[in-house]
């Protein structure tokens, strides 16, 4: 395995659970395969190790795209992500609620939905 491909790894760890990132790479089909080593190389092992921006801000950026886009899904794993990444429930609320001034009210409550499911998990997962 490439060095690029072990530190995607580690930020996927870290950002998502050891569990889930191994789970994901290991249980890939052969189709899909190719997708998971290029999205662990380039997305996690190059874009998110890059140091101009810490992956804090990168969590704050990604979800704000997502959001954008209305990725239900992509914007729960990455609400999970960006807790992992020292964002709070507050933030994640702000993000969500100036997304609705600059990308409507659906987009926003797709991402409120998807946040409050992902929080929920952590929650679950992690009793007080």
């Amino acid at each position: 395995m490439s060095d690029l491909f072990e530190r995607g790894m580690q930020v996927r760890r870290e950002m998502f659970g050891p569990e889930l990132a191994e789970r994901a790479v290991a249980s890939a089909s052969d189709f899909a395969k190719p997708f998971h080593d290029i999205m662990t190389r380039y997305c996690f092992g190059e874009t998110w190790n890059r140091e101009a921006l810490g992956r804090r801000d990168r969590s704050i950026a990604t979800i704000s795209m997502l959001i954008a886009q209305g990725k239900e899904l992509e914007i729960k794993m990455h609400v999970k992500g960006g807790i992992a990444n020292g964002l709070t429930v507050e933030e994640i609320r702000e993000l969500v609620l100036h997304a609705m001034i600059y990308c409507g009210v659906p987009a926003s409550f797709t991402a409120l939905r998807a946040a409050e499911a992902a929080l929920a998990e952590i929650e679950e997962s992690n009793p007080a």
